[in-house]
């Protein structure tokens, strides 16, 4: 009980004095947390919304693939992604390896297949005979997609709130692409481990109600976009 008690004294005290050091980590978590989230709903929601409304040979197996993306442990994503990136590997020529791009890339990854999958239920529930009703009453395609992204609104929000959570709580892929190093590519995922690998729980206790803090901070404001009833 006496360290949890000590991290809390140290989160305040880091959260009060506004340490520089936390300040950083914090805002390159949320910066590269952030950029992959964008891709993921960049790509995952099109994907998602054509394999709900397409009908195509091997739909069934696109989705179970899209499924299982959900589960990829970071750790395997984070040992391609390496691989790849590495100086002899196919992309090692873009010299990204060990720099938060290629925590973005990762964490992507990542990202993308949650994004797909909550995507694509969403979508998949809404009425086949609304989308018959709108199209008799003239729409074009790009309208009653339009129209049935609208309608799914708050799902699609849910999927980035789950996107944003399955990438900023993530360590063994942002550990393993992007080195840990610091002022560089040190997140507090990654600062907390190196914390609690040096013995000092009580930063690391504060460094992960840091974290804990920012999820929240990020996830309320989706909430209340989401659960308005007015203007929405």
């Amino acid at each position: 009980m006496e360290t949890i008690y000590l991290g809390l004294i140290k989160a305040c005290q880091l959260l009060w004095a506004l340490d520089p050091q936390v300040l950083k980590i914090s805002w390159l978590t949320l910066k590269v947390s952030g950029t992959a989230t964008m891709i993921s709903v960049l790509i995952g929601v099109p994907l998602g919304t054509y394999l709900a409304l397409a009908d195509f040979p091997g739909r069934k197996i696109v989705v179970s693939v899209v499924n299982f993306g959900m589960g990829l442990p970071p750790v395997v994503v984070g040992l391609w992604v390496s691989i790849f990136l590495w100086r002899n590997g196919p992309f090692g020529f873009l010299g990204i390896m060990y720099t938060p791009v290629a925590i973005i890339v990762a964490q992507a990854i990542i990202a993308v297949p949650v994004v797909t999958s909550f995507t694509l239920a969403t979508m998949q529930q809404t009425s086949h005979k609304l989308r018959l009703q709108i199209l008799a009453l003239g729409a074009s395609s790009v309208q009653l997609l339009w129209y049935l992204l609208w309608e799914a609104r708050l799902g699609l929000l849910s999927a980035i709130i789950a996107g944003f959570g399955a990438v900023v709580s993530e360590v063994g892929a942002s550990m393993m692409v992007g080195g840990n190093i610091l002022d560089q590519t040190r997140v507090l995922t990654t600062a907390t481990v190196l914390e609690v690998s040096k013995g000092a729980f009580d930063v690391a206790i504060a460094l992960s109600l840091v974290l804990l803090g920012l999820a929240y901070g990020v996830t309320l404001i989706l909430t209340l976009i989401q659960q308005r009833r007015i203007g929405l």
